[in-house]
This record gives structure tokens, sequence and C-alpha cells, in this order.
């Protein structure tokens, strides 16, 4: 369509249509979880948010619907170890789970990848990757 009539449309700022990508991000630093959230937000992910380990718990198993992918920070004020992980693998083994951490010794990282973790992202990351990530994560779950 062209001439004094035409417009030009731009479709790109429209809403994805499916089903949402649901995201539950868990991190007690309030910054580092608006941050990843608002992020995974203007992305167009479904976010939820808990700011510790047992916290993170009672929404997964809340949840009307189960989370696609899990951001986790490693150390939390209930929790510095894999227990976390580990109870979010046995409640929901179908999500994805990155592990976020500035103590990534190979102890952890072997003993979070024998837990079935997608990734551990060592800390700071660049807040720009987490959304592709995230999609990978997601993505890999149909491989």
């Amino acid at each position: 369509m062209t001439g004094a009539g035409a417009e030009l449309r731009d479709f790109s700022l429209m809403p994805k249509k499916g089903p949402s990508i649901r995201v539950l991000i868990v991190d007690d630093e309030p910054l580092i979880r608006w941050s990843l959230a608002e992020t995974l937000l203007d992305s167009g992910y479904d976010v939820s948010e808990a700011s510790n380990g047992q916290t993170a718990l009672q929404v997964l198993s809340a949840a009307q619907a189960p989370f696609h992918v899990a951001v986790l920070d490693y150390r939390l004020p209930d929790s510095n170890d894999l227990k976390v992980l580990a109870a979010m693998r046995r409640m929901s083994p179908w999500t994805q789970v990155i592990l976020m951490t500035a103590f990534g010794t190979p102890e952890v990282v072997s003993g979070a990848q024998q837990l079935g973790v997608y990734r551990v992202v060592h800390k700071p990351f660049e807040m720009s990757d987490i959304s592709d990530l995230v999609q990978q994560a997601h993505a890999s779950r149909f491989i």
C-alpha cells in the first residue's frame, strides 16, 4: 500500500503472543533482585521474586503453574550451600536453574552440576546477558 493515505506500522513493540516464560528470581540483595526482575520483565518474561531460600520454596510449591527457569543465588540469609538448589530440583525437576555465585569454587560448581543445574554464573556478570541465558535455559528443556 503506497500513496498519501498509507501509514507505516511498527509491530516491534507489540506484546508477544503465547505463554510467557515464568522465571523465579531468588536473591537476598534487593538491588540485584530488582535489576534482574526489571531486565527480565523488559524482555517479556513473567517474573516472581524471593529474598531467601524458604520463601523461594514456598513460592515454588504454591505456584499455580510451574516455573520454567529459576535464577538462584548461592548465598542466602538462610542458606549458604546447595540445599535450596537440591530442594528446588526435588520440588520442580522440570525447572531449569541458573545458579549465581561469587563463591564458585570447583566443589560448588561440581555439586551444582551433580544436582542438575543448567549453568553456574559467576558474579559479577553482565545484566544484559541474563535475558539470553534465561531463553537458552528455557529452550534446553526441549532438547
